[in-house]
């Protein structure tokens, strides 16, 4: 994943020369902070009335949001991008030990206590394009174990 602007933001953290992942690494809030973000979603789920507010519960009421943005092309893999995000998000505020990794090259996942890896971004996208597997099933999944 390659968003432009961490260009700036790594910059403004520690000076240039330094990988995304690096930065992330020093600064993790800094970096659950700005992947919480996930502006596209949480703006298409206000406008159905739904406020996101970072627990499980939002996610099952995401899964019940009908896919109006599968009807836009451009939208639709940021809009996922933003929901396999807002998915590592809960994990990571609500799961103790998970946290953001960031691969040299940009790749983010979600690393569990035990070692596991989520890839939480192509997970958003697969939910976007078809709606399956859930994004409240893929938390049950990742929180059971």
């Amino acid at each position: 994943m390659h968003i432009p602007f961490l260009d700036k933001w790594r910059e403004r953290q520690s000076g240039p020369g330094r990988s995304a992942a690096a930065v992330f690494e020093d600064h993790p809030d800094a970096a659950a902070d700005l992947f919480a973000e996930c502006e596209l979603l949480r703006s298409h789920a206000q406008v159905a009335g739904l406020e996101l507010d970072d627990t499980p519960a939002s996610l099952a009421a995401l899964d019940q949001l009908l896919p109006r943005w599968r009807d836009d092309p451009e939208v639709l893999p940021w809009l996922g991008n933003d929901a396999g995000l807002y998915l590592g998000t809960v994990v990571v505020r609500t799961v103790p030990g998970a946290r953001w990794h960031v691969w040299p090259g940009g790749r983010v996942v979600v690393r569990l206590p035990s070692g596991r890896e989520l890839h939480v971004v192509e997970a958003g996208i697969e939910w976007a394009v078809h709606g399956a597997p859930e994004l409240s099933q893929m938390y049950a999944e990742i929180s059971e174990g």
